[in-house]
């Protein structure tokens, strides 16, 4: 412990650059090539073997990708924003996932870490009031914000990263650090799953911060995490003179409306909690002419991922009426997915545990209701399906808003908190009895 401790406090103003950094130059899902080549490039520096690009991330299973040319654009702009060079070529067409491997070359467990890189699109703040804003850290990136507190897991991860390099000669197995693009949306862990990232992997830890944690907190329990589908809707109609010859129109705009009311309106599911929601609805192009074109995001959620599959046929099977109705053609795609998944019992007691041996953590908190989606629930699944240990954890911080909000900010305090309990903890398992891997 004493180990983790001061090379953690050797790092703590480097976890506030990194953050600060990473901050300042947020990149949306899937064009996170700035973010994914310096994180590669510190991982090689420490000595970690490195797999990039589509290694990692499976092609097929990729959902809402960005086009090849925005792609393009995004890369060349990162590569002016100080992107390393040497790495950044590495993640062209979009496949930014970076997982870092430290082999002790001594008998042990695989412990895998997965870190989310991603912003979101989302303008931030520039009010002074906002401590980015004020001290010189805000967003260079138009429409891209970290307001999630992926910036501070990156950090997270590289401080991790940082503690069990400078202690590999003391350790045992193998550490898998994965820094994972997209999560924002879910559209990110699928894929590297299908890559086979986790396949290796004994025992699983991803995290988050804030949540509505307090500071010294920290909630190690089944976080309730709902399934969901993230989906949009086209519907394509006819074009017609709204006074003269209305009649020879098909008005999508009706369809989709139509189709928005009466996905809202699907019952309740009594197996528990379901959600729906129309988050856009776009179409039209004139007060005197019948839309022809119509464009829905919408999404699903449920307590289990039976319960979102329930509700996501329900919409289908709507949406599909809604075109009918007005002689319009439809279209689905599916840009976004996560299911629900369970922490391992076993494993939340070993954090448990060992949490309370950490003196900036004055709660340890094992009831806690997210109400939100992760993605991190396919990595969780693939480990616990093929005999592994899962856990999703939440380190509390102080905000200065809520979440996905454009003057999001947190207390940077949570940064050496969060490492110097997850090294602990992984340092441990090795010599722990506790684990009992199948």
């Amino acid at each position: 412990m004493s180990r983790v401790s001061s090379l953690t406090k050797e790092i703590s103003q480097s976890l506030v650059e990194w953050r600060r950094d990473f901050h300042r130059h947020p990149e949306s899902g899937w064009v996170e090539f700035r973010t994914a080549s310096i994180i590669a490039s510190k991982l090689s520096s420490w000595g970690y073997e490195l797999a990039t690009g589509q290694d990692v991330v499976d092609e097929k299973s990729r959902m809402g990708v960005p086009n090849a040319e925005t792609l393009e654009r995004q890369k060349r702009r990162a590569s002016i924003q100080g992107a390393d060079l040497n790495w950044v070529e590495q993640f062209s067409g979009g496949f930014t996932g970076v997982v870092g491997v430290l082999d002790t070359g001594h008998p042990g467990p695989t412990i895998g870490l997965r870190f989310d890189i991603d912003a979101l699109d989302i303008q931030e703040s520039y009010d002074g009031g906002h401590r980015p804003a004020r001290e010189g850290f805000a967003s260079v990136n138009e429409n891209m914000m970290h307001a999630c507190g992926h910036d501070a897991h990156m950090a997270i991860g590289l401080g991790i990263a940082y503690v069990l390099a400078n202690m590999k000669d003391q350790l045992k197995g193998r550490f898998k650090l994965i820094f994972q693009p997209s999560e924002e949306g879910v559209r990110g862990a699928k894929s590297m799953v299908q890559a086979g990232v986790v396949d290796d992997v004994d025992i699983f830890i991803a995290l988050h911060i804030g949540l509505g944690a307090e500071l010294g907190e920290f909630v190690c329990s089944d976080l309730g995490f709902l399934a969901t589908t993230k989906f949009d809707v086209a519907f394509s109609g006819k074009a017609a003179h709204a006074g003269a010859n209305p009649e020879q129109g098909n008005n999508a705009l009706l369809a989709a409306a139509t189709a928005s009311l009466n996905m809202h309106a699907i019952s309740p599911h009594s197996g528990g909690h379901s959600r729906i929601n129309v988050g856009v609805l776009q179409a039209g192009s004139g007060r005197n002419i019948i839309p022809n074109k119509a464009f829905l995001k919408v999404e699903t959620r449920g307590e289990t991922t039976e319960i979102n599959e329930f509700m996501y046929e329900k919409a289908i099977k709507i949406i599909q009426s809604a075109g009918d109705m007005y002689g319009v053609t439809s279209s689905v795609e599916i840009v976004g997915e996560a299911k629900t998944s369970q922490s391992s019992d076993e494993l939340l007691g070993f954090l448990r545990n060992q949490a309370n041996d950490i003196e900036e953590i004055h709660t340890v908190r094992d009831t806690f209701q997210s109400g939100g989606s992760e993605d991190a629930t396919y990595m969780m699944a693939r480990v616990q399906e093929l005999g592994g240990q899962a856990a999703y954890v939440v380190f509390g911080t102080r905000l200065a808003a809520g979440h996905h909000n454009e003057k999001f900010d947190f207390d940077e305090a949570v940064m050496p908190i969060a490492v110097k309990t997850l090294a602990s903890c992984v340092v441990n398992m090795e010599i722990s009895s506790v684990l009992h891997v199948s």
